[in-house]
């Protein structure tokens, strides 16, 4: 079981970390495009793709605490 959780560890903290970076760069130019337009009323596409990244980051997150809690469940069974 061991061999099957931690290939899909690996890969759910991959996708946190592509997430959290997708993220951060939609807010750094979602920052740039308003101080450059003075803009802050509205919400933007830059905003939204920001949003869909954070909660992607979240839902990965939430799995792979979920796999670390299995770990936790088999190595508390041994």
């Amino acid at each position: 079981m061991t061999y099957i959780l931690v290939p899909i560890l690996i890969v759910l903290c991959t996708l946190v970390v592509f997430s959290l970076v997708r993220g951060i760069i939609a807010f750094l130019k979602t920052t740039k495009i308003d101080l450059e337009s003075g803009k802050g009323e509205t919400v933007t596409e830059m905003q939204m793709l920001q949003n869909k990244a954070m909660f992607a980051r979240i839902k990965y997150q939430a799995l792979a605490i979920g796999v670390v809690f299995v770990f936790a469940l088999l190595a508390s069974g041994s």
